[in-house]
């Protein structure tokens, strides 16, 4: 009688899922991987900035004793910082994250994470685990924002920007330092630049279409290439930064005669502010912004964006947006272009 209790005893801790009893006929193979997470249907979820996005993770089962916990992959230091905890009664934030998400919780299977107000930050790669003792499993989920990348020097010329330097002139133009996902796509998308740039995981790069003698030489095929991993104290080089659509924003265009601090104080009379880089970039890439003037931007560079190239707006054949470089901040030639947020 003890035996058969033990063995009673044994096998309740060893039996699987009713419904895996049921399911599985004899011979069959081994179940899947997850036993209680659903394999999401789509692994990318897309969005915008100001958005509201959910990234879904949904149980099919409910272990005892189990806790939910959601993470975001970090490329630039490759760690995994948790963004919440939850047991399914009660849940607990981490990090930056904190005040801008929450489970979606529509039913007691959902542990699904919703991110407010979606920043450029958020995007990247996302992971829902179910820590249930040595069952332990999970799903990634990347999180993308379309955008576009753009190269960025300051004033004083090419190659000047250690990588924190690089890190924060992203951020000051309403951008932020790519990944090499995205600077991959941007390559594959036409971006062909001969200045090697440093991305968010530290590392340095420089897109080629054109192979060309100044650009590494002619023999070498096109593609992204690469200097690897360089000091980041040390080392020196330009940016490559990423920007995305803001919803609810305007970049528009006040023509004049005016000084770079005219210009601000234009924008300011307007109730708006003197675009930054990232800004002009998203209009003419979002909003398909074209005009043939050059305007001040905050950073002191005079700019303009072209959709649809002709030859008396810089003659170039190819869409962009064109630069001036940094003229004395005393020279009145220009316009600017000013932004004004949701």
């Amino acid at each position: 009688m003890n035996r058969l209790l033990l063995l009673s005893s044994l096998w309740l801790l060893v039996a699987p899922p009713a419904s895996s009893i049921f399911q599985r006929p004899t011979g069959s193979p081994a179940p899947p991987h997850l036993q209680y997470l659903l394999e999401p249907l789509y692994t990318t979820v897309h969005t915008q900035r100001g958005a509201t996005v959910t990234l879904p993770c949904v149980l099919r089962a409910l272990p005892r004793n189990y806790r939910v916990k959601w993470s975001k992959v970090e490329p630039a230091n490759y760690r995994e910082n948790i963004i919440i905890i939850t047991n399914g009664l009660y849940h607990k934030n981490y990090g930056p994250l904190s005040p801008r998400v929450h489970l979606r919780h529509s039913h007691r299977y959902d542990a699904s994470l919703t991110i407010t107000d979606v920043t450029l930050e958020d995007e990247g790669r996302y992971r829902c685990q179910l820590v249930n003792g040595l069952e332990d499993e999970s799903v990634s989920l990347t999180l993308h924002l379309e955008g576009i990348v753009f190269p960025y020097q300051p004033s004083n010329g090419r190659y000047k920007f250690n990588y924190h330097e690089a890190k924060q002139a992203c951020e000051q133009q309403d951008s932020r330092l790519a990944t090499y996902q995205q600077l991959y796509k941007a390559w594959m998308e036409g971006l062909d630049w001969c200045n090697a740039g440093w991305i968010l995981d530290g590392t340095v790069h420089y897109p080629i279409i054109n192979s060309r003698e100044p650009c590494g030489g002619r023999l070498l095929l096109p593609g992204v290439r690469t200097y690897g991993a360089r000091d980041k104290q040390k080392d020196r080089f330009d940016a490559f930064c990423f920007t995305s659509a803001l919803q609810g924003s305007q970049v528009y265009f006040i023509r004049g005669h005016l000084n770079f601090k005219e210009a601000r104080q234009a924008c300011r009379n307007h109730g708006a502010a003197i675009a930054k880089v990232g800004q002009l970039y998203s209009a003419w890439k979002f909003s398909q912004l074209d005009r043939c003037d050059g305007g001040w931007l905050a950073d002191g560079s005079v700019r303009y964006p072209i959709t649809t190239p002709r030859e008396r707006c810089g003659g170039l054949p190819d869409p962009g947006v064109r630069s001036f470089g940094f003229p004395s901040k005393e020279l009145r030639t220009y316009g600017t272009y000013c932004f004004v947020g949701k």
